[in-house]
């Protein structure tokens, strides 16, 4: 069933978003479509008869990494250590929090220890030497490397945990159905309800499915100053196929569908060209589109990095009644909650 809500010129306060998970299998998408008038809440699994036949959907396959790893310095003080981004040979680069443990919001958790280049901690059970520190953001360089780091790292690292939760949420319920390479900090979580039965409907309805890999990274540090420059510069790597697919999909007239903003920071960095590279653009309302033509993302609000990007594709007041349908129809904006499609 789907449920509309007229677009009004005098909006009301938009109710409070829910903070609940959302099983992926019956997750919620409200539906921002340009050509209706209306907003509607659907089923996520009605996204095959959203879109239409000769579409492409990108989807970012990148793993999620057991990024948090409690350590400490040499005289015994306590942080932990939230990986920002993919394993570099020994270098592991991440945010340090204070003493403390999930149940404590990001923004609360106390500052870490101070630490200068050259000293040498442990995390997990990795022995590491401190190379930079930016305030709360800080290089370190493992004793070991290769399969012996990665084997350290799952033996020792959860997913960033979320302080609203009352249990840790395991490493297998944070992965796509499609995960490849462990480069995201947290999960690509647009893609969380896009499960094997989702993506075979999108098939058999003659939509074109492809995909790329990119470092999606930490949603909070702790730190006002580090959160108000996220997102950060992100690793990507489109492959041949999907640049392949691209111009396929722009030459049948297909509209390019990214599934999350890390998707559409990738294609638009990248220009559809296959390879490896870095996105360093912050994308919003200014922000001309010459890949992507819509989007599947979480429930953002004002003031959020990825509700500035979803300004791209939709003006704010048509955003903010969204969010008023969404918490009328009780959806959750949580990391692990609903969802939107902005076509």
């Amino acid at each position: 069933m789907t449920a509309t809500l007229a677009l009004s010129s005098d909006r009301a306060a938009t109710p409070a978003l829910g903070a609940a998970e959302v099983p992926r299998q019956l997750a919620r998408l409200v539906v921002v479509d340009r050509a209706r008038p209306a907003i509607r809440v659907a089923d996520f699994t009605a996204l095959p008869q959203l879109l239409r036949a000769g579409d492409l959907v990108v989807v970012n396959d990148a793993a999620t990494l057991p990024g948090s790893l409690h350590g400490h310095t040499a005289d015994g003080a306590a942080f932990e250590l939230r990986l920002a981004g993919p394993i570099d040979g020994v270098r592991l680069t991440g945010v340090l929090l204070g003493a403390g443990d999930y149940h404590t919001r990001t923004e609360h958790r106390p500052p870490p220890p101070p630490l200068r280049r050259g000293d040498h901690v442990t995390v997990g059970d990795i022995a590491a030497a401190v190379t930079n520190v930016e305030g709360r953001l800080v290089a370190l360089d493992a004793e070991r490397g290769d399969d012996a780091l990665w084997q350290a790292l799952y033996a020792n690292g959860s997913p960033v945990q979320y302080a609203h939760r009352p249990e840790l949420l395991p490493l297998w319920s944070v992965q796509t159905a499609y995960a490849a390479r462990p480069w995201a900090a947290e999960m690509p979580s647009a893609g969380r309800s896009l499960t094997w039965d989702v993506l075979l409907a999108l098939r058999r309805a003659g939509i074109a499915l492809a995909r790329l890999t990119h470092a999606a990274g930490l949603s909070s540090t702790g730190d006002a100053a580090l959160d108000r420059a996220l997102p950060w510069p992100e690793r990507y790597e489109i492959p041949e196929r999907t640049s392949r697919e691209l111009a396929a999909a722009k030459a049948r007239g297909g509209r390019v569908i990214a599934i999350g903003t890390t998707v559409v920071r990738a294609l638009e960095a990248s220009g559809g060209a296959a390879g490896p590279g870095v996105a360093t653009l912050r994308l919003g309302p200014e922000s001309t589109l010459d890949v992507v033509d819509g989007i599947v993302s979480g429930l953002h609000a004002p003031g959020e990095s990825h509700f500035e990007l979803l300004r791209a594709f939709a003006p704010r007041s048509r955003l903010l009644v969204a969010l008023d349908v969404a918490a009328t129809h009780h959806l959750s904006a949580h990391e692990l909650g609903d969802a939107c499609l902005v076509v």
